[in-house]
């Protein structure tokens, strides 16, 4: 970090849903009435939203007045940059942590959950009210660091997308997506499924572990409980709903990738689409002929533990 200049808190937020249904439905009244109409209360999205706002707050007060500092939007994350003296801070649910990871490289990132008790906590572990001395401690290298692995997809012209809980390969709209997949190993199969999935142990007790309770063990995919730990360097991958047909196969539905192993993806259709995290929006395009190889990203998210 330059000497000369003063550490900049970057601080990540997402709109409530108080704030999404404000600027689908353009009043309060008309949100209500929305929400009355399904069963559910203004007060609840409210109450939510305050929390949010209360928790923005004390982030901001927390900040040392001396330090430079940002605002940012989880929509207008491709279009930030981030500094390498930079030190982050998520206020959200754990899921914001996420779609985070593959905007950094290195830079500390501090999760602040404003709802406690309502959100798991796993990326998010600060209260508001703790920011201050965790923030100090990052910006000076001194902060308890875990270092999560994360997933990176490679396309065969150079593009590539990282990740921190998984990246999903397949059709736009989740329909058949044909490809030609080989393993580590040099195994070919051509099949045509919903997609696939290779995810890190971060991301194995979400998506990943979703589409594994719904099938069979299989001959290369890890036990429930073997899949990989958050800061192991191993990933798991899955193929939803795989269909035999006498052009495609199912034999290769999962596995696990190591250190230097890699999962590729030959096009077969018009397109398919690869994107970390959910963020869809935020995604590489393949056409026919075209590969991506999937394994583990050369960057970890630094995430601070403790200050």
């Amino acid at each position: 970090m330059s000497a000369t200049l003063a550490p900049r808190v970057v601080v990540v937020s997402r709109p409530s849903e108080l704030d999404e249904l404000l600027v689908r439905h353009g009043t309060r009244a008309a949100a209500e009435h929305f929400l009355r109409q399904r069963g559910r209360d203004l007060d609840e999205a409210t109450a939510r939203h305050e929390a949010l706002q209360r928790a923005l707050t004390a982030v901001d007060a927390a900040i040392p007045a001396d330090w430079r500092r940002g605002r940012v939007d989880r929509a207008d994350l491709p279009r930030f940059l981030f500094g390498p003296e930079d030190v982050v801070v998520a206020v959200g649910q754990d899921g914001l942590v996420a779609n985070l990871a593959k905007y950094l490289d290195g830079q500390p990132i501090v999760g602040v959950d404003p709802e406690p008790g309502r959100n798991a906590g796993v990326l998010v572990r600060f209260r508001p009210a703790a920011v201050g001395p965790v923030l100090r401690a990052a910006a000076a290298g001194a902060a308890d660091l875990r270092r999560l692995t994360m997933v990176a997809a490679r396309l065969d012209d150079g593009q590539e997308i990282h990740g921190l809980n998984e990246v999903y390969a397949g059709h736009a709209t989740h329909q058949s997506a044909r490809y030609r997949l080989v393993t580590a190993r040099g195994r070919e199969e051509r099949q045509s499924s919903s997609g696939v999935v290779v995810g890190t142990g971060t991301g194995a007790t979400g998506w990943i572990r979703s589409i594994k309770a719904h099938r069979p063990p299989g001959a290369g995919q890890p036990t429930r409980e073997g899949l990989p730990h958050p800061d192991e360097p191993c990933l798991s991958w899955f193929v939803r709903e795989a269909w035999a047909s006498p052009a495609t196969g199912t034999d290769l539905a999962d596995g696990v990738l190591r250190a230097g192993e890699e999962l590729r993806l030959v096009c077969e259709s018009e397109r398919l689409v690869v994107f970390a995290d959910g963020l869809e929006s935020d995604r590489l395009t393949l056409t026919w002929g075209q590969q991506v190889a999937i394994g583990l990203s050369d960057r970890r998210l630094h995430l601070v533990a403790g200050g």
